[in-house]
């Protein structure tokens, strides 16, 4: 009877990123070109990632993780929920990326743009 209420709806995320919220808003940003943009806005730019069920990956915020670190955020790889990476404000977004596993942001893109 209760398996009628229950719906499924299809996602084409490969993986799940999750982003602490708290410690982003805490920081006041610390990502990005000046210094004042998330961590989750951040590596959706800087991967070219949506922020819908369609695209490749999801980079999704969370409440607080109750790790709170000075300085930086807290960020789980969906893919490895038992190692959790601690981003410092101003970190390169390539490393976190790879620090993460992911792999260059060109898997990534929806559109290759070839120049």
């Amino acid at each position: 009877m209760e398996a009628r209420r229950l719906k499924s709806v299809h996602s084409d995320w490969s993986n799940t990123l999750l982003v602490c919220r708290n410690c982003s808003k805490r920081m006041g940003g610390g990502f990005g070109p000046k210094g004042r943009t998330p961590l989750a806005k951040a590596l959706r730019k800087h991967l070219r990632v949506k922020k819908s069920r369609k695209a490749a990956l999801g980079i999704v915020e969370v409440k607080c993780l109750g790790v709170c670190p000075r300085g930086a955020v807290t960020v789980i790889n969906g893919k490895a929920p038992g190692e959790w990476l601690l981003v410092k404000a101003g970190a390169d977004l390539d490393c976190v990326a790879d620090a993460v596993g992911l792999p260059g942001s060109a898997s990534y893109t929806d559109e290759v743009q070839v120049s």
